[in-house]
């Protein structure tokens, strides 16, 4: 069978599958699952055309490391047939432990689990499979490998990961802030003393990034409709979590059942195989079809939630720089209680209050460095003559209040 197979992609045109590993990495259950979750979750309640998939992104990401590695290699920096394809491996699956709707999953059925670390779960099952053939890629994924430019074009500030999905992202919502110069910085990529580092010429690519991602969060990522949808099926989720806990048999698929019924905390998903064979059955379809029929369950809250969110009569949703006034915020529970008839621990199923964060640039956490012409490198928020760009080094917290429409 010829394995070498070619990929019309929306936004680079025509990816090659590099080998016969990849494509078999490709075609397994687990990466498979990845084509019926989408990449952006509740956003497509805001921008109709944000219907595309992790499936695509890890497609693109993997096209955007063989470019990468082009690049280094044609700068004299050796990279082996081996270590291109541990890397295009690493990246392919960085994200192949999210499961549907991962914010919502991550704060009721999986308690907390972070999916990165589901994804080296995975990579570890895999390569058991594969004969220990994916050994070199996990070391890659995990950080852990002496040329420490391959590590960081998977994982860092200025990783190919962040580079695709704003690309795509931006492609898919038509959010023009979001496109960016992918060419021209993967061009601009090179390598001093085993850091990955921008060559002068591209700072404005760069720049343009940094801010391009800040506003990507604040305009799709975070947009209060999209908070306002995901805060509802997580919502949702608990009610039905709780249920479940005492005793009720909700509608679900096997998969969407065990973690309904079960409490799968941290220590016991990586101990018992049981979960992650579930977790792996997991996508978008059980969620929808599960709160399809919810809307009809003799639980009010329940099912008001779910005709919510099929309806999308979601939240309104005050997002500001300040926590919500503590008396107005009590006004809104009474008066919510009142008119929908619900008692204390009923109402914070309509109204709530959280925080949101938002960080283009984590200049801690592996900088992005500008190789200068003489050979030394600064840190972009210091090559750079933007004076706001500092400022994307700050964590910028927003309170947000939720509660129904009605109200």
């Amino acid at each position: 069978m010829n394995k070498k197979k070619i990929i019309n992609d929306p936004v680079y045109g025509f990816i090659n599958i590099p080998s016969e590993l990849v494509f078999d990495l490709i075609s397994h259950p687990y990466f498979q699952r990845l084509r019926y979750i989408k990449q952006l979750g509740m956003t497509h309640l805001v921008y109709p055309g944000a219907l595309h998939t992790r499936f695509h992104h890890a497609l693109g990401a993997m096209h955007l490391m063989s470019l990468a590695i082009e690049v280094l290699r044609s700068k004299g920096h050796p990279i082996s047939k081996e270590e291109e394809e541990a890397a295009t491996i690493a990246i392919l699956l960085h994200d192949i432990g999210h499961g549907p709707f991962s914010h919502a999953l991550e704060h009721t059925l999986v308690n907390g689990i972070k999916h990165e670390d589901i994804s080296m779960l995975m990579m570890q099952k895999l390569n058991v499979e594969f004969g220990g053939r994916l050994t070199e890629a996990i070391n890659i994924f995990k950080g852990d490998y002496p040329k420490k430019f391959l590590p960081q074009l998977v994982s860092g500030q200025l990783d190919l990961d962040r580079m695709d999905y704003l690309n795509r992202d931006s492609f898919f919502t038509g959010v023009s802030e979001g496109v960016i110069s992918f060419d021209r910085i993967i061009k601009m990529f090179n390598v001093l003393d085993d850091q990955l580092v921008i060559e002068e010429k591209g700072i404005y690519s760069i720049e343009n990034f940094l801010i391009a991602r800040r506003l990507m969060y604040w305009q799709v990522y975070l947009h209060k409709t999209v908070v306002a949808g995901e805060y509802l099926l997580v919502k949702i989720l608990e009610r039905a979590k709780e249920l479940s806990g005492h005793g009720e048999v909700l509608f679900a698929t096997p998969a969407l059942q065990h973690f309904l019924r079960n409490e799968v905390r941290e220590e016991e998903f990586f101990s018992f195989e049981i979960h992650l064979a579930q977790f792996s059955k997991l996508d978008d379809q059980d969620i929808f079809a599960s709160v399809k029929v919810w809307a009809d369950h003799s639980d009010r809250i329940l099912a008001q939630l779910c005709q919510m969110f099929i309806r999308r009569s979601l939240y309104k949703v005050e997002i500001s720089s300040t926590a919500p006034d503590l008396d107005r915020l009590q006004r809104i529970k009474e008066n919510t209680a009142d008119m929908m008839k619900l008692n204390a621990h009923e109402v914070s199923y309509f109204v709530f209050t959280d925080i949101i964060e938002n960080r283009a640039y984590n200049a801690g956490s592996g900088n992005i460095n500008i190789l200068l012409k003489n050979n030394t490198i600064i840190d972009i928020a210091k090559a750079s003559d933007l004076s706001n760009l500092e400022s994307l080094d700050k964590t910028v917290t927003k309170h947000i209040l939720c509660y129904p429409r009605i109200i």
